[in-house]
């Protein structure tokens, strides 16, 4: 893997104050609290086996995720710099982005996490009322958050903020009036995502008991289609199907991951790939944190898998995040991974109704595509 490609370290901090209802991601509520310092120690551990194992590499992006990272203390997460500047060197203008929730507790912390480093804050907003902000499960009003972003408009030259939309009973008015309101608190980047009903979630219970209803496809759809436009009219267009920036202000990190780049993944329930000898490597760190605790302080690492990916999974890997993006997937890139030409008649078909475009050596979802993008990618990859 050439040097010169981008390299990110994720931090994942799996605690949370609160599990919300519609959340599947590896978070966990701790309410006796825990040991911090000694979790700290279990991170430059296992930060160590990862530069170990991807030596010379350059970071370009860091990102504190979770879970809610603004739980950890700011010297906790200037020792974690540290370290990783210690094995690495790091881009003189690195991205490092830390996720916050906008209680006033974390939103106090922000000036500590700027000196820290951290120079791009992502609130977990999630809904501008505070009868949404309920039924989500969160634990601050709307007056807080907004109060949050303007705190963190002051520590941090980037600040993206979260929305979670076709919830159940908003109509698209007010879905237009929320939209519109967060576009004037907003920064230069946005995510918007769709609920979505996880599996093993309290949200999956309700829905399957029929207490909880959320919109059909078509209703969803219309949604999407009213984000696109209300978004692109403030200049924050879609550079990925839920992510909108304003131009060369695009997540950095993320990016690297949809583009099929090297990373290493730190904490419990992280994911990583790194490439050795020539093969890129899947690897996922154990869910539990406790457990994970446990086999660092043992081992070195609270690694649980460790593969290697052949070429064809490489590539498909690639194609099903890739597809993800505005600026599409770049072919060259498919076939210099060891990706099989796709279909010529299907591209074609595809292309015929709509769903791809081809912009030199580039395929695009339409925006028609994007609106059917599960399918869309299954067909590329069967």
């Amino acid at each position: 893997m050439p040097s010169s490609e981008p390299f990110g370290v994720y931090v994942h901090w799996p605690f949370c104050q609160a599990k919300c209802p519609y959340c599947d991601f590896n978070s966990h509520v701790r309410h006796g609290g825990i040991d911090e310092a000694r979790f700290l120690d279990a991170y430059l551990t296992e930060l160590a086996h990862f530069a170990a194992r991807a030596p010379g590499r350059s970071v370009s992006s860091i990102f504190f995720g979770g879970g809610t990272p603004s739980l950890m203390q700011p010297r906790t997460v200037e020792a974690i710099l540290a370290a990783i500047a210690a094995h690495w060197a790091v881009d003189g203008d690195a991205e490092i982005t830390l996720e916050a929730n906008p209680t006033s507790v974390e939103a106090e912390k922000f000036a500590g996490y700027a000196a820290a480093g951290v120079n791009r804050l992502s609130l977990g907003v999630q809904a501008l009322d505070d009868a949404s902000l309920k039924a989500l499960g969160r634990l601050h009003t709307a007056d807080e958050a907004l109060a949050a972003l303007r705190i963190a408009h002051k520590h941090f030259g980037r600040v993206s903020f979260d929305l979670i939309y076709a919830r159940e009973g908003q109509s698209a008015e007010a879905w237009a009036q929320e939209l519109t309101r967060a576009l004037e608190h907003a920064g230069d980047h946005l995510s918007l995502y769709q609920l979505t009903i996880e599996d093993g979630t309290p949200f999956a219970a309700r829905h399957a008991a029929g207490t909880l209803h959320v919109p059909g496809a078509t209703k969803a759809s219309a949604l999407y289609l009213l984000t696109q436009e209300l978004c692109e009219a403030a200049g924050l267009p879609a550079y990925e199907i839920s992510n909108h920036a304003r131009p060369g202000a695009e997540s950095r990190h993320n990016l690297l991951y949809w583009r099929g780049h090297d990373y290493a993944g730190i904490g419990a329930g992280a994911h990583a790939r790194i490439t050795e000898g020539g093969a890129k490597r899947a690897l996922s760190t154990i869910k539990s944190p406790e457990s994970w605790l446990a086999q660092v302080e043992a081992r070195g690492h609270g690694l649980t898998s460790d593969e290697a990916l052949s070429t064809a999974e490489t590539a498909e890997e690639y194609l099903l995040m890739a597809l993800r993006l505005a600026e599409g997937m770049d072919l060259a890139r498919l076939k210099a991974l060891g990706g099989r030409a796709l279909d010529e008649a299907q591209l074609n078909a595809l292309e015929g109704d709509g769903l791809l475009a081809r912009d030199g050596t580039r395929l695009k979802a339409t925006q028609s595509g994007r609106l059917v993008l599960e399918r869309l990618i299954l067909e590329l990859a069967a």
